[in-house]
């Protein structure tokens, strides 16, 4: 397969059917969300960045960041559809979330990669947090 010619993009919004294609793609939605969050998800991040096919002009990768703009920065829901994956655009989009921080005083950064994925950070900077273990609430 031939690489797409993709830009990253960073966004206030995009149409809601092809973030949700995105999500879906992640694992991370299961057709049962309303559709109209997908606004707020782009809108209430402090970066959103898309990464866009440049021939079809559809996005086939996305990952944002949640800041409050001044101390620290969490990087998450970064996903790229899977007949584009091993093509270096997850890579692009983290270092556009990344830069797009630096750039802005925000040096403190942090995401919870999948276990096996260390490497792949670590080509950009990112660090194993010896004696800390992300943790997410569960209950209720």
């Amino acid at each position: 397969m031939k690489k797409p010619d993709v830009e990253i993009r960073i966004v206030k919004n995009w149409p809601d059917g092809q973030i949700i294609e995105l999500y879906k793609a992640g694992g991370w939605w299961d057709g049962t969300g309303n559709p109209s969050v997908v606004k707020k998800i782009i809108s209430g991040s402090f970066v959103f960045a898309v990464a866009v096919n440049k021939v079809t002009g559809r996005a086939i990768g996305m990952g944002r960041a949640m800041s409050d703009g001044a101390s620290d920065a969490y990087i998450q829901d970064v996903v790229v559809l899977p007949e584009f994956r091993k093509q270096d655009i997850g890579k692009m989009l983290i270092i556009a979330l990344r830069d797009y921080c630096l750039a802005r005083g925000i040096a403190w950064l942090a995401l919870v990669a999948e276990a096996g994925t260390e490497e792949f950070y670590r080509g950009m900077g990112f660090r194993v947090m010896e004696g800390h273990t992300p943790m997410r609430y569960m209950e209720g």
